[in-house]
């Protein structure tokens, strides 16, 4: 590591001279309030983690039945962006403010950063875009835009790649350093890439903070506008009102992302344009800034989870396939449990400890369990109405009955003699 240098930036520059930290690489001066801050962004690590993970897993599971919309496969990168950040981010955050003397190398020091800024303006863009889609869906909600699964594919890398590319001046000029026997990662500008940075400072924030929200802003205006008007018939009101709990979803999803992302862009600007005997930005209002920043990554799918029908219905569905499935798990074990534990005997060679072997059931209990048997099935998939069940009981206790025997001719070869015993009778 280097030790900190005092020709930090040129008179000529419109950078500031001072140190910059990059990132949350602050060093905190009250042990309190890190254990506080590095708490705070656990739990929101945890939270969010479990969010964006049913998010996903209702995003996915809808796609097993239908094909994916334009506007899930947006939602499905936010939560992958969300989940990104919570799980490469968010914890070397805490760490460093758990400790500031915690040295996490060099890889760390110089993604930290970058990465951060390259997720959080992939979801800025994709917000963008999805309010062009929601703006197409309630123009016409019983169109349906038929968007194929390779061109959402090529849409989503396009996002990742240009997201990537736009904060790499950060990954260029962030070093690891050393400032009074502590670690710290400091932004290292060089002199001859000091004019090129203070455009990047200028620049970075216009490109994934004020166009992208006043892009989304026009777009979710104008699909309000859309929603309210009234349709002629109930598919059309019925449209609307799911085009309106759309809008109203993501726009709530814009709204507190560009609320909770402004206190960040405020410290950006007021550390890269300090002053050089000017006030710097106060550390808490730094770490409130990443906190909140942070926390998006647990409200977005929130919001989701809250506002949504469709995804109140999606995790009811995921919850009960995987209930249904532990409780079939747990079926198939209870009934494998004795056959495993027990073995069929054999006829021909009978196993010790078994006892002797069962007694073979003779033709007539083999009989008479198979009509049992038939007629158990009979009677379920047939049922016998009580009068025709009596009738036939009453013609079976009484076979020589034959006056009331309605088909007499069943019975002439079997009781030849007694029909012509009667018929004898009534002729004489």
């Amino acid at each position: 590591m280097e030790k900190l240098q005092s020709n930090f930036s040129t008179t000529n520059s419109s950078l500031p001279k001072q140190p910059l930290y990059a990132g949350g690489f602050l060093l905190l001066d009250a042990e309190h309030w890190t254990f506080i801050i590095a708490t705070l962004l656990v739990l929101i690590c945890l939270f969010g983690l479990v969010g964006n993970l049913c998010v996903i897993a209702i995003l996915l599971h809808n796609a097993r039945k239908a094909k994916p919309s334009l506007i899930h496969s947006l939602i499905l990168n936010l939560a992958i962006s969300d989940l990104l950040l919570l799980l490469f981010a968010v914890p070397f955050r805490a760490a460093s403010f758990s400790r500031s003397s915690l040295n996490m190398g060099w890889l760390v020091c110089k993604t930290t950063d970058w990465f951060t800024h390259a997720c959080m303006s992939a979801k800025s863009i994709t917000i963008a875009i999805t309010a062009k889609a929601c703006y197409m869906y309630a123009s016409n909600p019983a169109k349906q835009v038929n968007i194929g699964n390779l061109t959402i594919l090529a849409l989503l890398m396009g996002i990742w790649v240009v997201s990537a590319v736009l904060p790499l001046p950060e990954w260029f000029f962030t070093d690891a350093s050393q400032v009074d026997n502590s670690f710290a990662c400091l932004m290292n500008v060089p002199e001859q890439a000091q004019e090129m940075m203070a455009t990047f400072v200028k620049l970075f924030p216009v490109l994934v903070y004020c166009i992208p929200f006043t892009i989304a802003f026009l777009y979710f205006w104008k699909a309000y506008g859309q929603c309210q008007r009234r349709g002629t018939k109930t598919q059309n009101l019925r449209n609307q009102i799911r085009s309106r709990r759309l809008t109203l979803m993501l726009l709530s999803v814009t709204v507190t992302f560009s609320i909770l992302w402004l206190p960040e862009w405020v410290c950006w600007l007021w550390k890269w344009h300090q002053q050089p005997r000017g006030p710097a930005p106060p550390q808490v209002f730094l770490t409130f800034a990443h906190i909140l920043m942070f926390s998006l990554s647990f409200i977005n799918p929130l919001i989701f989870l809250v506002m949504s029908e469709e995804f109140k219905e999606g995790f009811k569905d995921v919850w009960k396939h995987l209930t249904s499935k532990k409780s079939l798990h747990v079926q198939d074990i209870q009934d494998q449990g004795p056959l495993s534990s027990e073995v069929l005997p054999d006829s021909s060679t009978p196993s010790p400890g078994l006892g002797p072997p069962e007694k073979p059931e003779t033709n007539d209990q083999i009989e008479q369990s198979s009509l049992q048997n038939f007629g158990s099935q009979d009677s379920k998939e047939n049922p016998v109405l009580p009068d025709v069940e009596q009738f036939w009981h009453g013609r079976e206790a009484n076979p020589l009955d034959q006056d009331n025997d309605p088909t007499p001719w069943e019975h002439e070869g079997e009781h030849g003699t007694i029909v012509s015993s009667k018929s004898d009778t009534n002729t004489k």
